[in-house]
């Protein structure tokens, strides 16, 4: 007779031990990177002016770090970052909401979000800094202007892909459209929203840095921007660096939302 308490003990310690062995390799593979990008420059293979180095990067963070400077350029990028993200996720939802609500508004402004999703957003930056002045809200307008249309338009059409029978079903029932919306549409959307979410998570740093590029005299892009004026590209390398740790950590906090919201 089978065991299937053992068979299942068995399945999850194999799930586990397959997890284990992507992080060691995951870990391994960004030791032997470093390893090797350390020993390329010291070997000269590459030149370290270039390229920099971990150990000179190393340097470069130490330097920043005792001038008592650096969490405060980590804190306000990131600071901008969030609320950017929160800021696009909340509102382009909100409009995707109203434009699935009223399908007349939704064809009328179906070809406005095709044109503004194609526009460089980049390219309105120096508008919106005349517009809302130099500073931390033009960061923050920038990071919200290049996710919001995105957020609306996967979301929306999130919205548009539910049966259609389904929600004919509720109809039937005498269900109401607030009810269809609670009821059917966002929790079958649970996915397309996290999904959002994840790609916000991106698009929030590439606008807050560009923004930091155009206006900031504080944050990570302002030091990448600060630090090639003057060919240290240590510190523009050690910031990079640190903006790839960051971004992984937000991310990694969506998908444990997106975890628990499935479990749940």
């Amino acid at each position: 007779m089978i065991d299937f308490r053992k068979e299942h003990e068995i399945y999850v310690n194999n799930i586990k031990k397959f997890n284990r062995s992507i992080l060691f390799t995951r870990i391994l593979i960004l030791i032997c990177f470093f390893a090797l990008w350390e020993i390329s420059g010291n070997l000269k293979w590459i030149d370290p002016f270039l390229t920099s180095t971990p150990s000179r990067m190393w340097r470069s963070f130490l330097k920043i770090y005792n001038e008592g400077t650096l969490f405060l350029h980590i804190g306000i990028t990131c600071f901008e970052t969030v609320l950017g993200f929160l800021l696009g996720t909340i509102l382009g939802t909100l409009v995707a909401i109203l434009l699935w609500w009223s399908d007349f508004l939704s064809k009328v402004l179906d070809p406005y979000l095709v044109v503004l999703n194609a526009l460089p957003k980049v390219a309105l930056a120096p508008i919106i800094i005349f517009w809302v002045g130099n500073g931390m809200k033009a960061i923050i307008m920038v990071a919200l202007l290049i996710s919001v249309v995105v957020t609306i338009i996967s979301v929306l059409n999130g919205f548009k892909e539910v049966d259609v029978d389904k929600i004919k079903l509720l109809k039937t029932f005498g269900a109401t459209k607030m009810q269809i919306l609670f009821n059917l549409i966002i929790p079958a959307c649970i996915p397309t929203l996290i999904s959002a979410l994840k790609i916000n998570v991106g698009l929030s740093w590439v606008g807050v840095i560009m923004g930091e590029f155009l206006v900031a005299k504080e944050g990570l892009g302002f030091l990448i921007i600060f630090g090639g004026q003057i060919s240290q590209l240590d510190m523009v390398m050690m910031s990079i660096i640190i903006l790839s740790v960051i971004a992984y950590i937000m991310y990694e906090i969506v998908a444990f939302v997106e975890k628990k919201l499935i479990k749940a």
